[in-house]
């Protein structure tokens, strides 16, 4: 399978559009909705993984390329490098941790009245990801594990975008997962995705999972598929752009749809642990 490292920070600013996109409402697009037994298939070794004993540099980049000029979708974050604050590692896990604080002394402030972190690792065409994470709650908060095509010169949504997680924080326990496109995207109000209730995902570790080949993506949790995605081998990029490299994506935003009922500052401090990240695929 091809494999490569990701996309560098410089192209990921000339983006043109949001990504881990701001849907509307709390429920996703319920047409790819599935209930389906989901595990590591056959055939398949692991390939790569992270179990943060450490913070490995090698592994994951910080992102803080639209600081200064503001986020998408109306988050009102700063993302923060090098600091344990927002970014760390306690107890085996990674922990990427919201603040209600300005950084006004950063080079690259832009205003904002929040602090996280957002983490960005390597890239994938086809296979088996599982993050083992207990997600934060609270009015205002946005964490999310996803996945953004590396050809930037695409443009987004054409690069293609996988949510393999979202919580708002406002609807506590439903978790999304969703695909974005150019012919199918929330700014169309096409987009493709589902939900599902898990009253603890605040509380404990979940694993959230994405099984994803040639002929179709399944997103899932704790060994259940509960979102669909088929290829229609049509051999439009519009409608399937993901026979290319996608690169993960761990982060907590504030605002945005998470905002979208307000902010609690007594969400604060909102964390997202996470025990591990494995990836499988075809040998």
């Amino acid at each position: 399978m091809h494999k490569a490292r990701g996309l560098p920070i410089a192209a990921l600013a000339a983006l043109p559009l949001p990504a881990a996109a701001q849907e509307t409402t709390a429920a996703s697009s319920s047409t790819s909705q599935t209930d389906a037994p989901m595990a590591v298939p056959a055939g398949y070794k692991q390939v790569w993984a992270d179990e943060f004993d450490r913070l490995d540099a090698a592994k994951w980049r910080y992102d803080t390329s639209r600081n200064k000029a503001g986020w998408y979708n109306n988050e009102l974050q700063y993302y923060a490098a090098d600091r344990p604050e927002n970014v760390r590692i306690e107890k085996g896990h990674l922990v990427i941790e919201a603040h209600k604080e300005r950084l006004a002394d950063r080079p690259d402030f832009g205003g904002q009245d929040y602090a996280s972190g957002k983490l960005l690792g390597p890239a994938w065409t086809y296979g088996f990801i599982e993050v083992r994470a207990k997600l934060p709650c609270g009015r205002g908060i946005w964490p999310a594990i996803w996945m953004l095509g590396t050809d930037s010169s695409a443009g987004w949504p054409a690069l293609g975008e996988i949510d393999i997680m979202e919580h708002v924080g406002w609807d506590p326990g439903r978790v999304h997962g969703t695909i974005h496109t150019r012919a199918y995207n929330h700014v169309a109000h096409t987009q493709r995705g589902a939900n599902q209730m898990v009253p603890d995902a605040c509380t404990a570790f979940h694993t959230y999972q994405l099984d994803w080949n040639a002929d179709r993506i399944l997103i899932g949790i704790d060994g259940r598929a509960f979102m669909r995605f088929d290829n229609d081998h049509k051999g439009d990029p519009a409608t399937w752009p993901f026979d290319k490299p996608q690169y993960l994506i761990l982060n907590v935003a504030v605002g945005g749809w998470g905002g979208q009922k307000g902010i609690d500052p007594a969400a604060f401090p909102a964390r997202m642990d996470v025990d591990y990240v494995r990836v499988w695929q075809k040998r």
